[in-house]
């Protein structure tokens, strides 16, 4: 009689429990394609710059020595920030699948902004306080602090600028990031607002990175226009940026 070639139920439960423990096991953005990790890299870097424009917008009012309330809650400046991103993007702002990797970093950076506007209130609402020291650098740097911390390692995002325009060390370009700003996003023939993406390392470990390049607005210009070397508002020197010019770039990274 021929022997039965089936497995035995406890060795087809053990295999089964393997692949089942296995598939969880992996990552769920370890199956991304190249094309959703562009996606979730310029929607979140759309995002972040759209939120920092709330606040370049509305410094003078932040600046305003003599109203309390500003009325700028978490709650407004995520409106005025969907509003940004609407006026970039040309669609509303729509949250992804639960689950997704896109999701959980949209989750994460609406709440880094809902954390830092809550924990700034008191500074912005000060009532007989000109200068706050509450800009659109500092702010974009917390938010991203707030991102990282909330990602739980799967994702990075931060601003950073060409290294003779850096004032805070900690957004210092990395060796890959200054490679993109000297050798494209300087070159005449690079295309505006295009991002660029790569796999790269970052911080030792495999990435997808993806960074977007920065230009100077008129509001920028209070700080870091010309004339080179003079004190702005914050007592720093501007760096003599003009209209249109490259001023930084917003760094995002896809742990593999």
């Amino acid at each position: 009689m021929e022997k039965n070639r089936c497995l035995p139920r406890t060795a087809l439960f053990s295999l089964t429990a393997f692949i089942l423990a296995f598939l969880f096991s992996v990552p769920a953005h370890s199956a991304l394609s190249q094309e959703d990790k562009v996606a979730i890299g310029t929607e979140i870097t759309t995002i972040y710059r759209a939120a920092r424009g709330v606040i370049a917008k509305n410094q003078k009012l932040i600046n305003d020595a003599t109203k309390g309330d500003k009325g700028l809650s978490a709650d407004v400046v995520i409106a005025k920030t969907k509003e940004n991103y609407k006026a970039a993007t040309g669609n509303d702002f729509k949250m992804a699948d639960a689950g997704t990797l896109k999701a959980e970093t949209q989750v994460a950076l609406l709440d880094a902004i809902k954390e830092v506007m809550n924990n700034a209130q008191p500074l912005i609402n000060e009532k007989g306080k000109g200068l706050k020291g509450f800009l659109p650098a500092i702010f974009a740097k917390q938010m991203g602090d707030a991102f990282n911390q909330k990602i739980g390692g799967k994702a990075y995002i931060k601003l950073t600028a060409p290294k003779d325009y850096v004032r805070n060390r900690a957004n210092r370009p990395d060796k890959w990031e200054a490679g993109v700003i000297e050798g494209k996003f300087k070159d005449p023939g690079y295309e505006k607002n295009k991002v660029f993406v790569a796999d790269a390392e970052h911080k030792g470990k495999p990435a997808f990175r993806l960074i977007l390049p920065e230009y100077y607005k008129e509001a920028c210009l209070n700080c870091h226009g010309e004339p080179k070397g003079e004190k702005d508002i914050t007592g720093g020197k501007k760096e003599g940026g003009k209209l249109g010019e490259l001023g930084g770039a917003i760094s995002f990274v896809i742990y593999n």
